[in-house]
């Protein structure tokens, strides 16, 4: 990202401490939707059981969450707009509340819709927050260590993800549910679906005090210097098309997250698939959230110290590779672990991808960010992808999807980052 990109603006931004007290805030707001979005590796098999669902259908649990970035993703940009970065999250937050909170009717009636729509508001909220929290440690210091930052708050982001399967699994009883397979028994799948209201209750009340803890806060507004410049001077001629490593950005943007929800959101199924119980399959996810945090401490040590982030991506890119190959051409527990490795080679992906994609575009930085975060609705299409190849060869099979997708990251990595339009 250009230099010129990096907020002037704002002194309170430059303050060595307010920048800490930011981080903080933002490092806990990247844990609150960690959390929620690793639940969905729980809900997929839970959902499965209680709504009596097929493979396929059960893996609508991605596509209602991650379909809304798309739809709210325009929105996002109008809301910060409107509101600026700090109340847009307070927003969002309420939003995500809103959401939570039709899980409680949801399970009271083993609504298999309510529940979409109640992970569909969710997944809304959290476009709001991401197309707030991105671009503001993107642009909070120097271009060239970004991806060390993204790196940071992704830890914060994976340790949610390690714990929200150990936590909301003591709740639902997946491992005391597998006799519930098949069964006609409406009142014991009843009382499964029940299950689920106390823990999101305890989110619903999380997510409101962060609401008002975050209004309250002295987070700064941070803007692009470009975009400064351009309100005080003129608009800006130059459009997101203008920018073709943007628009490849939101596409290898689209890929990863697909990559990445597959490798988290299937690995449970999968364990299952290759013949472990619930309660050990459970914890793979963690396995998964393990590896990606050991990802983001190499970023953190090695980049740009050691490593240039288009680089991080390249090696990033060939691991997937590799690590897929792996699982498919192996069984039992060390087919699962290359699932899992999947982790170690998505980790850097994140936060390379970002500053590549807002390199030099400027006061289009909102614009373009918004775009990235539509790009997050691969994790409603790919899965799907995946679930549908299952039922057609089988779960360990699927994982053949992958490849090419990580094919494509690696051709950004090495040239599609560099395409400017003449």
């Amino acid at each position: 990202m250009a230099e010129s990109t990096i907020t002037s603006n704002n002194s309170a931004v430059k303050d060595s401490g307010n920048t800490t007290r930011s981080i903080i805030i933002i490092g806990v707001l990247f844990f609150i939707f960690g959390f929620v979005t690793w639940l969905n590796a729980l809900l997929i098999p839970y959902l499965k059981i209680a709504c009596e669902l097929t493979t396929f259908q059960s893996y609508f649990v991605t596509f209602a969450f991650y379909i809304a970035y798309v739809v709210m993703a325009p929105i996002s940009t109008r809301t910060l707009n409107h509101f600026g970065f700090k109340k847009g999250m307070s927003v969002a937050l309420g939003v995500m509340a809103v959401g939570a909170f039709l899980f409680i009717p949801a399970a009271m009636n083993r609504t298999y819709l309510i529940f979409l729509l109640g992970l569909f508001v969710m997944g809304g909220g959290l476009a709001i927050l991401q197309t707030a929290v991105n671009p503001y440690v993107t642009i909070v210091g120097p271009a060239e260590s970004a991806a060390k930052r993204i790196s940071i708050m992704g830890i914060c982001n994976k340790l949610a993800g390690a714990a929200a399967p150990i936590i909301i699994g003591f709740f639902l009883q997946l491992d005391k549910a597998e006799e519930l397979v098949g069964t006609t028994n409406e009142s014991a799948l009843d009382e499964m679906a029940l299950r689920v209201i106390p823990p999101y209750i305890g989110i619903i009340v999380v997510l409101l005090l962060l609401a008002l803890w975050v209004y309250k806060s002295s987070l700064p507004e941070v803007e692009a210097e470009d975009e400064v410049e351009g309100n005080a001077v003129q608009k800006t001629t130059k459009k997101v098309s203008d920018y073709p490593h943007a628009i490849l950005g939101v596409v290898t943007l689209f890929i990863y997250v697909g990559v990445e929800v597959i490798s988290v959101d299937t690995i449970i199924d999968y364990g299952i698939f290759q013949g472990f119980d619930f309660e050990t399959a459970k914890g793979f996810t963690t396995g998964t959230m393990v590896a990606m945090i050991v990802g983001y401490l190499i970023g953190i040590v090695a980049i740009p110290k050691y490593i240039k982030q288009e680089n991080a991506l390249k090696v990033c890119a060939i691991l997937g590779v590799l690590f897929t190959l792996g699982a498919i051409f192996t069984s039992d527990f060390l087919s699962v672990a290359f699932i899992a490795l999947l982790g170690l080679a998505n980790s850097l992906m994140w936060p390379a991808i970002w500053p590549l994609a807002l390199a030099d575009v400027g006061k289009l930085t909102k614009a373009v960010s918004s775009l990235l975060v539509m790009g997050i609705a691969g994790g409603a299409i790919i899965p799907l992808a995946y679930g549908g190849l299952a039922e057609i060869l089988d779960k360990q099979d699927a994982y053949l999807v992958a490849i090419p997708l990580y094919l494509f990251i690696l051709y950004y990595a090495v040239a599609g980052h560099k395409i400017r339009k003449t």
